[in-house]
């Protein structure tokens, strides 16, 4: 058993899985969770390291998911966690299904802060943990055609700055907030947008995305926005009207744009 232990979700594929290798190549014992038997295939994948694993299967949609998975850690103190579990969502608000957009705000936005609450309780008391937090540049974008995800990461983003500054007098807390573009994961095809433009164009590499974060939460940073293309995007959304970047987002989002 190594001496720091990580929780990773979202670690099936993608982002979450890159990190958790990075963890692992780190010295991490693992505890990596996803909703998907998937997890189970990614967990034998980082056995051939040498550090311990625990994959769970678990619907971080629901307050009992997180709890089953806090329970797995059977109370051995976290070091560090990437809260990395999202679900998107594609086309128009009202063409989509009421479970549908729900199930995004209840991973995203409930399931998280649920998860960070349960995580950072004890690390605080201990004053001593590393968060990080995978937001996204959609959440500076007002999402045509993705609007409830987009606003699901507004949410993140907004709230990750303001418990950094809540938490600011706990030293030895770190709370670093990933901020990627399109990534090439499974994302757009669960999300049904393989026919739109973004979901065709070239995307960043998800084990570069990784390395990223990493490297930001080991130097303390409060951001990372991997890759100068989104840097660009974030600067503009501070200066470009909301009705524009909207009608830019719905060049790309909009069904049928990939054609």
């Amino acid at each position: 058993m190594a001496d720091k232990f990580a929780l990773i979700t979202g670690a099936s594929t993608g982002i979450g899985f890159e990190l958790a290798h990075i963890a692992a190549d780190n010295g991490y014992d693992l505890l990596i969770v996803a909703d998907e038997a998937l997890i189970e295939d990614a967990a034998a994948d980082l056995r051939t390291k040498n550090v311990a694993v625990d994959a769970v299967e678990a619907d971080l949609a629901t307050l009992e998911g997180v709890d089953a998975v806090i329970a797995r850690a059977a109370g051995r103190p976290i070091d560090l966690v990437c809260a990395n579990a999202g679900r998107g969502l594609g086309h128009g608000f009202l063409d989509q299904d009421v479970d549908d957009w729900r199930r995004v705000i209840d991973t995203n936005i409930t399931g998280t802060l649920y998860l960070l609450k349960q995580v950072l309780t004890p690390m605080v008391a201990r004053d001593a943990g590393k968060l990080l937090i995978t937001g996204s540049i959609a959440g500076y974008i007002p999402g045509s055609f993705q609007a409830v995800y987009n606003g699901s990461k507004a949410f993140i983003d907004s709230f990750a700055d303001a418990l950094r500054n809540e938490l600011k007098d706990s030293k030895g807390i770190t709370i670093t907030t990933l901020m990627p573009g399109p990534t090439e994961t499974e994302f757009f095809d669960r999300a049904d947008m393989l026919d739109t433009k973004v979901g065709n164009d070239e995307k960043a590499d998800p084990g570069k995305v990784a390395r990223d974060g990493w490297a930001g939460l080991m130097a303390g940073d409060a951001h990372v926005i991997s890759g100068w293309q989104n840097k660009a995007q974030v600067l503009a959304s501070r200066v470009v009207p909301a009705s524009v970047m909207a009608e830019r987002h719905r060049a790309i989002a909009e069904p049928g744009s990939a054609e």
